[in-house]
């Protein structure tokens, strides 16, 4: 099963569990898709739009669940990233782990991301 991960606020996540779907950050709904990210893009994501903040989530999510609306298109640095044009079914959601920040005030990635 290939595994893709979201960043997103604790409170946010939640309230999107409890409605059972995940329509997307601002970005997201202004850009007209969910960005994601790979588990070798996931860490670039955090320290690019995440720096410094806490109360923060990765969702690990079943690429598999997410076709065909899941598609993989270029962005940052030519890479491919993976962008879902819909609403996220929270049934496809594997697990989700903690974003704490270190002393120094980088994110601290779960050792089950890959």
């Amino acid at each position: 099963m290939q595994l893709i991960y979201k960043i997103e606020d604790k409170t946010i996540w939640s309230n999107a569990l409890s409605q059972g779907s995940y329509h997307g950050a601002p970005i997201d709904l202004s850009d007209g898709f969910i960005h994601f990210s790979t588990a070798q893009q996931v860490c670039e994501t955090a320290a690019r739009h995440f720096a410094g903040r806490d109360n923060l989530i990765v969702a690990a999510i079943s690429a598999d669940m997410l076709k065909p609306h899941l598609k993989w298109e270029i962005s940052r640095g030519g890479a491919h990233f993976p962008h879902f044009y819909g609403v996220l079914d929270m049934k496809a959601v594997i697990g989700t782990y903690d974003l704490p920040l270190d002393a120094n005030g980088n994110h601290v990635f779960d050792e089950n991301i890959r």
